[in-house]
């Protein structure tokens, strides 16, 4: 046995508040990785509707990886809520027309962030609000509530507004093992075969099943 299908929505059956994303996303713009899940008991299979401003002329991509656990409420701004910050006023007169379209920024005028990329196996906690751009590492805990304004190092624990470290989950020379290990992209039979080790703590256990 090879644990859960990835095709499906709803991996736990009888359980529809646990949604598999990559199977129900249809923006090209939203990539989700296999196993990745969000939990909501109001409709999980509509997490859409949590990447925010995320208008179809916005250049932005949402990435997130392999095997994240995405709490209820999670939020991503993209960059299209961006408003011009280089002149005196912010307010967005040009959409409402009528002779203010005149101040219509140009395209590069507008803050741009990227890119919003969330990396394999991080956790991200309930209601956190993730901004334009950021890139969070593998194995990151975001904690529940926080407002993400900064690259998250991987394997590290952020929490607050403005998120801040916690702590780092394990030392510099573990954490650049594990990025080298990437467990998360080998095959589901090898990663159901060494359950154990990848679930402990035990790094010259998890190196023991790889070639490096």
């Amino acid at each position: 046995m090879y644990g859960a299908d990835p095709t499906e929505k709803h991996p736990m059956k009888g359980f529809p508040q646990i949604c598999f994303i990559k199977n129900t996303v249809s923006n090209p713009k939203i990539i989700i990785g296999d196993y990745t899940y969000y939990d909501d008991p109001e409709d999980s299979e509509k997490f859409e509707r949590n990447v925010l401003y995320h208008y179809p002329f916005s250049e932005d991509k949402l990435i997130i990886g392999k095997f994240c656990a995405l709490a209820r409420g999670v939020k991503f701004i993209m960059n299209g809520a961006n408003h011009k910050v280089s002149g005196f006023s912010t307010y967005p007169f040009q959409i409402f027309g009528n002779g203010w379209e005149k101040v219509t920024p140009q395209p590069h005028e507008y803050p741009f962030k990227g890119d919003t990329v969330v990396g394999n196996d991080v956790w991200i906690g309930y209601e956190s609000v993730i901004m334009p751009g950021i890139k969070i590492g593998d194995g990151a805990i975001i904690a529940a509530k926080s407002v993400v304004v900064s690259d998250v190092p991987p394997y590290t624990v952020v929490g607050g507004n403005p998120a801040k470290v916690i702590k780092q989950r394990f030392n510099d020379e573990v954490i650049k093992m594990l990025l080298e290990i990437a467990w998360w992209n080998w095959n589901i039979e090898k990663i159901s075969q060494n359950l154990e080790k990848i679930v402990a703590a035990d790094i010259d256990a998890l190196k023991s099943v790889t070639d490096i």
